[in-house]
């Protein structure tokens, strides 16, 4: 049986190497390590890996090429072929590669992140724009975030309210705010809060969350070498299988308390919800919008909408901490333009410059995408002159495109004043991503946090912990959460008493 099973590595390393030097002859590939027979160059590969491939794209030229087992993969971190990608062959681009996370929890690759792209795609990225995204939709939702930031402050205000710092987390309370926002809007329901149903379960689903991005992060060895995968040599295809029935279970239950509303409401006129939208359709085309595919944009939104918004109001508190001029000036652009009177809203937003430089320079530092999700060309294509072959994932590194010293002045250094005069970035900065399979969330997201952010400034004082720095190390998982979770001093600023007591 040893035998056999040597004979047959043996044999498809052959195969491999063989088909892989056969399709290289006579192209024109992009620089690349060395590599090892079957598993390429794997060996390179660990945690955090948007650091890693950026050592080696340091070494080997911002566009490179490896090999993860028997999957090629091209790394990119130059943005000019960044803008070749998403322009010129944003069409050719537009797939994503199948894996394992598609297969269970996009309802086997039919949800927005990993349709491929064609009919259903559009018809899913139509829908989603529309019905949330769109400036008329985002409009009437500016009420539920405006609620769910001041429930944020008041939270905060019941444990700051004495004349000493407080010492508080962050952490949870952001969660919360970031997930009532998603779930208020699909599905008119809040999970977090005082007198709430629900929370148990949502603090069920926020641990999916969380175990989601864990091991979507980390390396699938089966992706690379596909008879590992028929053995699920990592235990990974159990846990996705877990993961999928503990989300559909969530995902379900909305869904049905929705329609069951819509039953008891006939006649009468409907809550404006993403999930009421998905059920008109429904009922007008069933085969179509089945409830996988309602399930899935559910699923969707609240994994896209949620871990990342919350991460990013995370470190960018993290960053004024540390950075007490910066607090200080945004302070005083919030007391010079909004005052003590009331509380900052969502239309006050254009008047806070510096603060919306802010929210950029800590998207910049730490995008809640280091590596944005992969493309897969659907036919052969050149990348700055490089062939690349149809079934290649391409990986654009947008942490180290961020932080490129040709294109940043002191690209380590938290400036928000960098983003004041600067016009268009183009592909220096994509957070969100590129071409049309972008983010289409990026005006809520920018929304939230830039509110979040804005309030926490204007009605509380912050503080360090201690004397040292907050701890800026980067954990692991999908959206590069903070290692360990914010913890701050805070007190409620005694020129918003008489608000933070309104509340």
């Amino acid at each position: 049986m040893d035998l056999f099973l040597i004979s047959l590595v043996s044999l498809v390393s052959f195969i491999l190497i063989f088909k892989l030097h056969k399709h290289k002859k006579g192209r024109n590939v992009a620089p690349t390590p060395p590599s090892l027979p079957i598993i390429g160059h794997l060996h390179l590969i660990r945690e955090p890996l948007h650091r890693v491939l950026h050592q080696l794209s340091c070494k080997y030229g911002p566009i490179m090429a490896l090999r993860f087992g028997s999957r090629p993969v091209l790394v990119i971190t130059s943005p000019s072929a960044v803008e070749e990608c998403f322009t010129r062959n944003d069409m050719v681009l537009a797939n994503r590669p199948l894996l394992l996370s598609g297969k269970y929890l996009n309802y086997d690759h039919t949800s927005l992140g990993s349709v491929p792209y064609g009919r259903l795609w559009r018809d899913h990225r139509r829908i989603v724009t529309l019905e949330l995204f769109s400036t008329t939709r985002l409009r009437e939702y500016m009420g539920v975030r405006q609620d769910e930031v001041r429930s944020l402050i008041k939270s905060l205000s019941q444990d700051a309210m004495q004349e000493h710092f407080t010492r508080v987390e962050m952490k949870s309370r952001v969660q919360g705010l970031s997930f009532n926002v998603i779930t208020r809007m699909i599905a008119d329901k809040r999970f977090y809060g005082t007198g709430v149903d629900g929370f148990e379960e949502a603090i069920k689903f926020k641990d999916v969350i969380r175990e989601v991005f864990d091991i979507s992060g980390a390396s699938n060895l089966g992706h690379c070498i596909p008879f590992l995968q028929w053995i699920d040599f990592q235990g990974l295809e159990k846990r996705f299988q877990r993961l999928q029935t503990k989300s559909d279970s969530f995902s379900q239950s909305l869904l049905e308390e929705c329609r069951s509303e819509r039953r008891s409401s006939s006649g009468h006129e409907k809550a404006k919800t993403f999930i009421n939208a998905m059920l008109s359709l429904q009922e007008s085309d069933p085969e179509y919008y089945t409830d996988d595919i309602i399930k899935g944009h559910i699923l969707t939104l609240l994994l896209a909408g949620t871990d990342t918004t919350s991460v990013t109001i995370e470190w960018a508190m993290s960053l004024l901490l540390n950075h007490p001029a910066v607090l200080e000036r945004a302070r005083a652009e919030v007391d010079e333009h909004i005052g003590h009177q009331r509380l900052v809203e969502e239309t006050d937003i254009p008047k806070l410059p510096y603060i919306q430089c802010v929210v950029h320079e800590t998207l910049r530092l730490f995008p809640p995408g280091p590596l944005l999700l992969p493309h897969e060309p659907s036919e052969d294509c050149t990348v700055g002159g490089f062939d690349v072959s149809c079934g290649t994932m391409v990986l654009v590194n947008a942490w180290a495109i961020h932080r490129d010293p040709l294109f940043w002045d002191d690209p380590l250094s938290f400036k928000p004043e960098r983003f004041e005069k600067m016009g268009n970035t183009g592909a220096w900065f994509i957070p969100f991503g590129m071409g049309r399979r972008q983010c289409p969330g990026a005006g809520l997201a920018n929304r939230v946090v830039t509110l979040a952010l804005a309030s926490l400034i204007q009605c509380f004082e912050w503080e360090r912990v201690g004397e040292e720095l907050v701890d800026l190390l980067e954990g692991k998982g999908l959206s590069m959460p903070k290692g360990i979770p914010l913890e701050a001093m805070c007190r409620a600023r005694q020129r918003m008493s008489h608000v933070l007591k309104e509340l």
